[in-house]
C-alpha cells in the first residue's frame, strides 16, 4: 500500500562544497503549518524518473523541528537519479515527501553524548545540536558535555563548519572536533579518522570517572539507563569500527545508537 505523500516547496538551496557537489536545502510544507518530527529522524522523498518509474530515497533531516520547515544535506552522486534530481531543483520547486521515520533520536533526559559523523552523516548531528542549543530559548543540554566528532577527506567538505564552531564558542560544554583524512601539508587542524578521536574522548573520560561497569547478565534492556551515549552516522565501515572501539572499552550495545547510509 502506497504511503500518503505531501508537498514541500524548496525555499533555499546553497552549495556547501563545489568539489563534493554537496547542497543544503531548506523546504517548507505547502499544505500544513507544522511538521512534527524528532531531531535525528529521516524523511523519504518521492519522484518519477525519466523512465516513468517512481523512485524513493531516504534522507536524514538536517534541522531541529521548526513549524512546517525542514532542511536536508545531499551530495550529488554521479549516475544517481535522486541526488541529481534534488541538486538540479530550482528554488520554488515542489517535491513530494512522506515521514517522518526512524528511531535515531536522542535519549531523554539529557546525558553526556558523543556525536560521530562522516560526510553527509553530519545532517542528523546538526539537528541534534540545534535541538540542544536552540538559537532562541532555553539551552536543553542541561550542561552535560557534548562532543561532535566529524571526519571528512578535505577541508572543503567540512559541512556546516561555521555553525558548529559558533555553537562551540557560545557553549563551553559543546566540543567540536573536525579531522581530515587527506589533509594538505598546510592544514593545521586534526588529521586522521574519527575513530582515534573518539578513543581519546573515551580514554580521557575513563581517567576521570573510571571504566564502564559491565551490565549484569539477565538485566532487562528496558530498564537500562546510562550516563553517556554515542550516536554515529556515516558509512558502514566507520560505524562498525567505532562500535567495536566502544565495545572494547566496555560499552553496552544499548549505549551506541547508529544509522548507516550504505
Amino acid at each position: 500500500m502506497a504511503r500518503e505523500t505531501f508537498p514541500a516547496r524548496l525555499l533555499k538551496k546553497v552549495c556547501l562544497s563545489e568539489s563534493a557537489q554537496c547542497y543544503h536545502f531548506e523546504f517548507e510544507l505547502t499544505d500544513r503549518e507544522s511538521f512534527p518530527y524528532t531531531a535525528g529522524q529521516f524523511l523519504s522523498a518521492v519522484a518519477v524518473d525519466g523512465n516513468g518509474k517512481t523512485q524513493t530515497r531516504a534522507y536524514s533531516i538536517a534541522s531541529a523541528p521548526s513549524a512546517n520547515r525542514f532542511d536536508l544535506c545531499v551530495n550529488r552522486v554521479e549516475g544517481g537519479f535522486f541526488s541529481n534530481y534534488l541538486a538540479d531543483l530550482p528554488e520554488g520547486a515542489i517535491i513530494q515527501i512522506h515521514g517522518p521515520h526512524g528511531h535515531f533520536v536522542l535519549h531523554q533526559p539529557p546525558v553526556d553524548a558523543i556525536f560521530v559523523a562522516t560526510g553527509t552523516g553530519i545532517a542528523p548531528m546538526r539537528a541534534f545540536t540545534q535541538q540542544l542549543f536552540p538559537e532562541t530559548g532555553e539551552d536543553l543540554s542541561a550542561g552535560r558535555p557534548i562532543w561532535c566528532v566529524y571526519g571528512t577527506r578535505h577541508e572543503s567538505e567540512l559541512y556546516y563548519r561555521d555553525y558548529f564552531e559558533r555553537i562551540a564558542a557560545q557553549h563551553p560544554n559543546f566540543h567540536y572536533i573536525s579531522t581530515l583524512s587527506r589533509a594538505p601539508q598546510a592544514w593545521t587542524g586534526n588529521r586522521g579518522y574519527v575513530q582515534q578521536y573518539v578513543g581519546k574522548i573515551v580514554e580521557a573520560r575513563e581517567a576521570r570517572l573510571g571504566k564502564m561497569q559491565p551490565v549484569p547478565e539477565g538485566t532487562d534492556p528496558k530498564t537500562l539507563a546510562f550516563d553517556i551515549y554515542t550516536y554515529i552516522c556515516g558509512l558502514n565501515n566507520m560505524v562498525s569500527e567505532v562500535r567495536d572501539l566502544l565495545t572494547e572499552h566496555g560499552w553496552h550495545k544499548k549505549q551506541v545508537v547508529f544509522e548507516r547510509y550504505d
